[in-house]
């Protein structure tokens, strides 16, 4: 009778969106959801135990020269390790997210902006961004003092770099910006408000309006605002789930944008950004639920699985480092562990 009333205590906190705590937190990590087959489950441990092997001495991720040492892919390694049920405090790449979390802690600046100044690379308000939502990912969680400062100052740095049409660009400067940038800046803030960061209601209904005014004719979306109409599978699902976690879910916009992505489930379309792509267009399909979640996710995940090099993924460009993370949190999204990927 406890375990019951324990069971349906902690399905209500769920539901309420609020954090669990490390007693709670994972709990369910052995359960395979249904959509997660014994292939997949045997390939996401051969990576996760890969991806761990290639953590440098100072907890950083990324072994491409101009990915070295790289905050955002760092915390896309960490958030991989966090989708499979391992926390700060427990689990067996516990170790690993300690260790990511205090590379990203040791690139806060004191401004907030969280950047390993010897190794600057392209972009690098994505890692920001990307960092950003980690650190509220394992605040959230395990409620480390240490990290509540930082956080905040990460958070604050967002919001006072939103440009005039509600957007961000890369680099921490209030001028351009485009829609990849600014997706990753949105579930960044969600992140942080689900941790009980506070996140001025008008920065999110500014960036859900530019979001919007980038949605093209077909219901795909541009780069930018002012570019040409030329809609992308990986640009427009990121956009679909920035606009779901901004608590938009009824909405013509939404409706439109699946429209789009319906019509182009072949993902690798998109050579360049194949693994983002993925990544979103899961998420999107997660939020959306229903017979297009579980007739989507089969493919993503075989095509994914189809992919792999033995233990993990590779990318010429990023590193293999970002391309196996990538692919792990996407076939982890189905057991539901991390509450960024959420409904």
């Amino acid at each position: 009778m406890f375990q019951q009333i324990l069971k349906f205590t902690l399905a209500f906190v769920f539901i309420l969106n609020l954090q669990w705590s490390i007693d709670t937190y994972g709990q369910d990590d052995t359960a395979r959801p249904e959509l997660v087959d014994e292939k997949t489950e045997t390939l996401t441990n051969s990576a996760l135990q890969w991806l761990a092997t290639r953590q440098n001495e100072d907890g950083s991720f990324g072994s491409q020269q101009e990915y070295s040492q790289n905050v955002g892919i760092t915390a896309l390694c960490g958030m991989s390790f966090l989708a499979s049920g391992s926390v700060p405090e427990a689990g067996p790449y516990s170790d690993q997210v300690t260790r990511c979390t205090e590379f990203l802690l040791s690139c806060s600046q004191a401004n907030g902006y969280l950047v390993n100044s010897a190794a600057e690379t392209h972009g690098p308000m994505y890692g920001h961004g990307f960092g950003t939502m980690f650190l509220a990912e394992v605040y959230g969680m395990s409620k480390q003092l240490e990290i509540q400062d930082k956080l905040k100052r990460a958070v604050n740095l967002i919001i006072l770099t939103q440009n005039k049409q509600g957007g961000w660009r890369y680099n921490p400067v209030p001028d351009e910006a485009d829609i990849s940038v600014t997706v990753c800046q949105m579930m960044a803030l969600r992140a942080a408000r689900n941790a009980g960061i506070a996140v001025p209601k008008e920065v999110i209904d500014r960036a859900v309006e530019y979001i919007k005014k980038c949605q093209n004719p077909d219901g795909g979306f541009r780069y930018r605002i002012f570019d040409p109409a030329e809609s992308k599978v990986a640009r427009s699902a990121a956009a679909i789930v920035a606009l779901y976690t901004a608590g938009v879910t009824q909405d013509d916009a939404i409706k439109r944008g699946f429209a789009y992505l319906l019509n182009e489930r072949e993902t690798k379309k998109d050579v360049e950004y194949y693994f983002y792509a993925e990544y979103y267009a899961t998420q999107a399909y997660w939020h959306a639920g229903g017979e297009d979640w579980e007739k989507t996710f089969p493919f993503i995940r075989d095509e994914l699985a189809g992919n792999a090099t033995n233990d993990h993924w590779e990318n010429r460009v990023t590193g293999n480092e970002y391309a196996t993370a990538m692919a792990l949190i996407t076939l982890q999204i189905p057991k539901n562990l991390v509450p960024i990927f959420e409904r």
